[in-house]
């Protein structure tokens, strides 16, 4: 009863909870109703998943804890997201993903989320960032080409067959994300992994084969001459890679 009326009160512009809980192996959506949500305590449990929304712009925790292998998953968006923490435990195989949507047949990729992230107390082997960006849709395959029509066996003559379709371009992988990241003084850079690279490039699309040429079938003593086959079409050209993002990094 008390996480419905937690999330309940999510649902305003402006939410104030008192406390997050993820239980461990399971995963908890935010509502995308509320822009700015303030959390006095915030706890992913090991193994456990917290998805914020895209519509998500800040989000502040007065504490913050990651259990093992836990993940704060951000949705890609075009604007960045602030994220203010005033006490944060993290253990190891936490991660904090901002990853970008890999792209489909029917959109691009999405380049990964812009970070202004702000760590004001923070015990962790390892910060981890994941902002990398989504990888490019691969390229339409070309269709093949049809089969010739067969001739007679004393007359008529086979017809060719059609050539292969090309193959489509890979498209572009996304962006990496920007990530501003503002740490205590003495948190050891050592124990800080952000991965910004851009999304993979999509891969080309195959060639279409070739048809093909129509044959007299079942004649016992004439045919007709073989149609030639088809030609086959052309791969297409991969995508480029998406550009590396960029980290920004401040000690407080």
């Amino acid at each position: 009863m008390r996480k419905l009326v937690l999330l309940a009160a999510l649902f305003s512009p402006l939410a104030l909870a008192e406390s997050i809980s993820v239980a461990p192996h399971s995963v908890l959506r935010l509502p995308n109703k509320s822009s700015v949500v303030h959390v006095q305590r915030l706890q992913v449990a090991d193994a456990a998943t917290l998805l914020l929304p895209a519509s998500l712009v800040e989000l502040k925790v007065d504490e913050l804890q990651l259990g093992r292998e836990a993940r704060i998953a951000i949705a890609p968006a075009d604007g960045t997201l602030r994220i203010e923490v005033a006490r944060a435990q993290l253990a190891e195989g936490s991660q904090i993903a901002a990853r970008g949507a890999p792209g489909t047949f029917e959109r691009a990729a999405k380049a990964g989320r812009n970070l202004d992230l702000q760590l004001h107390a923070v015990q962790a082997p390892l910060l981890a960032i994941d902002a990398r960006g989504g990888a490019g849709a691969p390229g339409y395959a070309g269709l093949d080409g049809g089969n010739g029509k067969a001739g007679g066996c004393t007359w008529g003559q086979a017809s060719r067959g059609a050539n292969g379709d090309n193959g489509g371009d890979g498209h572009d992988g996304a962006a990496g994300g920007r990530v501003q990241l503002a740490l205590p003084a003495n948190f050891p850079a050592e124990r800080i992994k952000v991965q910004l690279d851009g999304g993979a490039p999509g891969v080309a699309g195959a060639a279409g084969k070739a048809g093909a040429g129509g044959a007299s079938k079942g004649c016992l003593v004439y045919r007709t001459a073989a149609g030639a086959p088809g030609k086959p079409g052309v791969e297409g050209q991969p995508g480029l890679a998406g550009t590396p993002g960029e980290l920004i990094l401040q000690r407080l």
